[in-house]
């Protein structure tokens, strides 16, 4: 897999996006390859309930890692639908699969237009240097 996808779109603070279902505008959210390998090995990840709203932009959570704990904020605004509840008890998945059993939040956005606030994959990577 590519370190940075290019089905995602990507926010400058470091989360991706992936549409899930565009009839049902269901997007899930993650952190970049990144972001979690800034962060170290994730040792835990605080994160809303389902049923939730987010605003685009807007703090939903924290990831601690054995070096920091950092704020996680949406790429999206809308309703959380599920928070992936296997990182409770596994939360080092965010580092071995960030793009894929990683993912943080699946969320009913509240419109797919939103998405085109964020960068694509080349301009994402354009901004780390």
């Amino acid at each position: 897999m590519p370190m940075y996808p290019e089905d995602l779109r990507y926010s400058e603070e470091h989360e991706w996006t992936r549409v899930l279902s565009e009839a049902d505008a269901i997007v899930e959210v993650g952190i970049s390859h990144h972001a979690q390998d800034a962060l170290g090995d994730v040792v835990f990840v605080d994160l809303p309930a389902a049923g939730d709203r987010v605003g685009q932009f807007d703090k939903f959570g924290e990831i601690e890692s054995v070096k920091a704990v950092s704020d996680l904020f949406s790429p999206v605004a809308g309703e959380i639908v599920e928070v992936n509840s296997n990182l409770e008890s596994s939360p080092e998945v965010v580092n071995s699969d960030p793009y894929g059993e990683g993912w943080l939040l699946r969320v009913k956005v509240d419109g797919l237009d939103q998405l085109a606030n964020l960068m694509d994959a080349a301009a994402y990577s354009a901004t780390l240097g």
